[in-house]
């Protein structure tokens, strides 16, 4: 929090009423003290340390725990962090969660003591600063259990919570969890549904620790459980996250249809909440939408349609559009010119799968006419590596999507005409009725089996298919002519 604000939000918890009574009470004693914390306010940015010594006096000088000396901590404490004086500064913090009990209004120390902890979190950068502001977390929840304070013990705890799955520290998560959630049962074991809103977000936390280790299974079982919970109207920002770690967790499954399902609920979710990450998963809705193959633009629906010209989606935008038109160069030069896109794990790890299916299709549709073609001519033409072009063939040939033979020392693929197959299957079956025909009928007048034989049968080819007359080629195989592609 910056100095303006901590004025404003100082300034907004004071009493402006004017009192007419009692006006020849002595009020130097408080004049004085207002003087000494904004004289130490205009000093603190030059010389800090005068600053910390004159909002250290300040408490002296009430004869009772008061606001000014609450403020007077706060700023001292926050300006000893920043010069590094760990150890005064949990002493003065010490002193400060003294005044929560009965000096100052609920509201107000709560809050206060939510941005001092924030404050202490951004700045915690090395060890001696972390260990200081592991001191305040713990200095905090003990002061909140101390005065019977539930609440603000279960929200310090998830704040907590919430510090150490940012910083992946995922050993001392789970130990909090399993005592947060002892928190909220009953002594049956089951949960508490007077602290639904808790509940979930614990769930909320979990979720993203399981989905972060991939442990699908547990996962799975938490994300369940959390749609289940009917007794809270939680923040919109948790059931986002609950839904986006869900989408994530289809998507491993290959449930397409689920995960877009749980990607635009997040994103309305995230978009309620005016969270910035409703951005990154409509990112996420627009590759699923991709990898189900569907022909709906994500971008049509009331929620989405603001988004659509977003810069900050408009790579996606075209990637999906490319995608749907089954423009492979134009697919290809998006992804080249937005590096950027590939940046977030999770698209890098599923994006594959769509260019895999842009590839294939592509593919597929340029050796429609050829019936021989070389691996260097599909990657000259789509653009990717020979080893990929034999993979994506294989793929085709495995799946029986594509009927034909690859010679790997060559470098070329022979495809094998089902329907070459079929026609001299029929003129085969057709010659042997009619012999069959003729042997029956006229043999008796006077024409012999060869005869037949020789007017009906076709003669064999060099690779023992028959030739059918004037389609036949003059080698003798039968096959429609080669059509090359290099």
């Amino acid at each position: 929090m910056s100095d303006d604000d901590d004025f404003m939000q100082d300034s907004g918890d004071e009493d402006y009423d004017f009192e007419y009574e009692d006006a020849d009470d002595d009020d130097s004693g408080d004049i004085g003290i207002e003087n000494k914390y904004y004289n130490a306010k205009q000093i603190k940015v030059d010389n800090p340390e005068e600053a910390v010594d004159e909002f250290l006096g300040i408490a002296p000088m009430e004869q009772d725990k008061g606001d000014w000396g609450f403020k007077g901590l706060k700023q001292a404490i926050k300006l000893e962090f920043k010069l590094g004086r760990y150890s005064d500064t949990v002493t003065h913090y010490r002193e400060l969660l003294t005044y929560v009990k009965s000096a100052v209004t609920r509201n107000y120390s709560e809050k206060s003591i939510n941005n001092m902890l924030d404050f202490i979190e951004k700045g915690s950068d090395n060890a001696e600063a972390y260990q200081c502001m592991e001191e305040f977390y713990s200095l905090t929840l003990e002061s909140f259990q101390n005065t019977n304070n539930e609440r603000l013990w279960l929200k310090t705890n998830i704040k907590l919570a919430r510090l150490w799955l940012e910083r992946k520290q995922y050993g001392q998560l789970g130990k909090k969890m399993r005592e947060l959630h002892r928190a909220c049962q009953r002594e049956d074991g089951s949960d508490d549904t007077s602290k639904g809103t808790y509940l979930l977000e614990l769930y909320a936390l979990e979720i993203q620790m399981f989905a972060e280790t991939k442990n699908n299974k547990r996962l799975k079982a938490l994300y369940q459980r959390a749609l289940r919970v009917r007794s809270a109207v939680p923040h919109p920002k948790i059931m986002g996250i609950i839904r986006e770690c869900g989408g994530k967790m289809h998507m491993s499954e290959e449930n397409w249809k689920e995960a877009q399902s749980d990607f635009f609920e997040s994103f309305r979710n995230y978009d309620e909440a005016g969270s910035m990450q409703r951005i990154q998963v409509l990112k996420y809705l627009v590759l699923t939408t991709m990898l189900m193959k569907s022909d709906i633009n994500p971008f049509d629906s009331q929620e989405t349609k603001p988004y659509k010209n977003d810069p900050r989606i408009s790579a996606m935008t075209d990637l999906v559009d490319a995608f749907q038109r089954d423009d492979i160069h134009a697919y290809e030069a998006v992804l080249s010119k937005n590096p950027d896109v590939l940046a977030d794990p999770f698209i890098a790890e599923n994006i594959d799968e769509v260019s895999r299916n842009m590839r294939t299709k592509a593919v597929l549709k340029l050796i429609a006419p050829y019936t021989r073609f070389s691996l260097q001519f599909i990657s000259k033409h789509i653009k990717v590596s020979v080893p990929e072009v034999l993979d994506i063939l294989s793929f085709l040939i495995l799946d029986k999507k594509l009927n034909a033979k690859i010679d790997q020392d060559n470098g070329t693929v022979v495809v094998e005409s089902a329907s070459d197959v079929e026609r001299l299957r029929a003129v085969g079956e057709w010659s042997s009725a009619l012999r069959t025909l003729w042997q029956t009928t006229l043999n008796g007048e006077g024409l012999r089996a060869t005869d037949t034989t020789s007017i009906f049968q076709p003669s064999l080819g060099d690779d023992g298919l028959r030739s059918t007359g004037p389609r036949a080629r003059k080698d003798g195989r039968g096959k429609a002519p080669t059509k090359w592609m290099f």
